[in-house]
């Protein structure tokens, strides 16, 4: 299954039995059948198609992601066929009230971060002993912080904490987790700004907008990954809203921002080779009114290369939602409408 990227001016796409028809400026340029597409992403205002396109595509499971056409950002997400396995979200919903199951699997979730995060540098620091300075001074921030976060538990700490099956433990409550995140976040971005050449103006992470292309690759490719765990919530019958680390919030799938954050420090360092090997350099970006664009050019590489890199995380989301809606289902069975009993009273 592949990413079917939309992203040229005058494109009308119209549905043909079983494929996607692609017209560009009246002309007919190809098909593709629709049984190959499980992700979709529309980057731009000026490609055309009605509602039975995207009728098709929901139909066929695929999920559907608009972009702005000038900012790294989600417009709107279009999803596919959901499972109807009502017992995972009784049972997730169960959960998320849980206090003690929420600490216990944020704990699991900001350990497996900061331990990817330390591989990460780690890589780095091998790669560029010229930047030695800041990446061991924030190698010493996490480890600090992860010393600490095994003072506050007394499970022992496993090499790859998984937060699908956290440890039985309280551990510090969620406004703590949060700060020692965000301490060790500061410290492992201060870190990667030494590793980046001059020439991006990487200072640090900045979003909404970014402002430079580092920040552009990392906010496109978290999307990215964000809209990759929504379509693998849906396919386990997980709701991607009802998270336990971020919690439920309007307008924010939380359960597929707690799945990402793992996958983070990976994505970091994909895009620091992506920019390193110049497959996308300085002249793929723009400046607009204090804003860095990727340009079309830019975004034909960004989304090839992503195609190829991405194909682990896509199977490490899949692999956790099935565990984890494995995991709630025998709990959400007790719930459910028994039919024969529901045709009786009828």
């Amino acid at each position: 299954m592949a990413l079917l990227l939309l992203d040229r001016a005058q494109l009308e796409i119209k549905s043909e039995g079983e494929t996607l028809a692609l017209y560009e400026a009246g002309s007919r340029r190809g098909t593709v059948p629709i049984k190959l597409i499980d992700r979709c992403v529309i980057h731009g205002a000026q490609t055309r198609l009605d509602t039975g396109v995207l009728m098709k595509l929901a139909e066929a499971g695929v999920t559907t992601l608009l972009m702005s056409p000038r900012l790294p950002r989600r417009v709107a997400l279009v999803l596919g066929a959901q499972h109807n396995d009502a017992s995972v979200r009784l049972a997730q919903a169960q959960r998320v009230m849980d206090d003690t199951a929420c600490r216990q699997w944020a704990l699991a979730l900001v350990r497996s971060k900061l331990t990817r995060q330390r591989r990460t540098l780690l890589t780095l620091q091998a790669a560029r002993p010229d930047a030695r300075k800041p990446l061991f001074d924030a190698l010493q921030t996490l480890d600090g912080i992860l010393a600490q976060l095994r003072l506050n538990t007394h499970a022992p700490v496993r090499p790859e904490p998984s937060p699908v099956r956290p440890e039985p433990v309280e551990g510090p409550t969620l406004p703590t987790l949060l700060g020692l995140e965000g301490a060790a976040a500061r410290a492992y971005f201060g870190g990667l700004t030494g590793v980046f050449a001059p020439a991006l103006n990487f200072t640090g992470r900045n979003r909404r907008p970014p402002r430079d292309p580092v920040n552009v690759c990392l906010s496109l490719s978290y999307t990215m990954a964000h809209l990759q765990a929504v379509h693998a919530c849906g396919q386990a019958g997980l709701d991607p809203m009802l998270g336990f680390y971020h919690r439920p919030s309007f307008g924010r799938e939380s359960l597929a921002s707690d799945l990402i954050e793992p996958l983070r420090p990976a994505i970091d360092l994909w895009v620091w080779q992506l920019l390193r090997s110049r497959t996308l350099r300085e002249d793929h970006f723009s400046i607009d009114k204090g804003a860095c664009l990727l340009g079309k050019a830019g975004r034909a590489i960004y989304y090839a290369e992503w195609e190829k890199a991405s194909t682990p995380w896509r199977r490490y989301l899949r692999v956790q939602c099935q565990a984890l809606a494995r995991s709630l289902r025998e709990q959400g069975l007790v719930w459910l409408a028994h039919p024969d009993l529901d045709d009786e009273a009828c």
